[in-house]
């Protein structure tokens, strides 16, 4: 079994693995900073970085049968991006700080909480309950040229 910090390793290499494979070079930071990753985008030129925020997998969340994902990130991450990943399916979705603060759907002591329900077929009984597939055009292989 993992343990939180390695969960955390594994996020952040599942984002160096997935940019490099598109050509982009990035390097870990050493130091808790709040920035996980520097990557250079070879459009721009110029440095990006990247916050990381990892989930193993889906849990169970909100009732019988209900999988979801979430995350916590501070709402004054000094990165440019988050990277938020799920390492069962090998997701990552990567949002500018502004974006994540628009879909979070909780602000609570500085922390951004963001949530998806993974099976649409499942009914909530909130209105407001969010679905992974609702966040596709957040997803790496689909913004990689605009990001990078």
């Amino acid at each position: 079994m993992l343990n939180t910090q390695q969960i955390g390793k594994c996020g952040e290499l599942l984002v160096q693995y997935k940019l490099l494979l598109f050509g982009i070079e990035s390097a870990r930071l050493t130091t808790d900073s709040g920035i996980d990753l520097v990557a250079y985008s070879p459009q721009t030129k110029q440095p990006v970085t990247i916050q990381v925020k990892t989930n193993l997998q889906p849990k169970k969340g909100g009732g019988k049968g209900k999988l979801s994902l979430d995350w916590w990130v501070p709402e004054d991450s000094p990165a440019e991006l988050i990277a938020l990943t799920e390492l069962t399916d090998e997701k990552i979705w990567m949002f500018y700080v502004k974006e994540l603060t628009e879909v979070a759907q909780q602000h609570s002591n500085g922390r951004l909480h963001i949530y998806m329900y993974i099976d649409p077929t499942v009914k909530t009984r909130k209105k407001n309950q969010v679905f992974a597939y609702e966040f596709e055009a957040f997803l790496l292989k689909n913004r990689l040229h605009e990001l990078f």
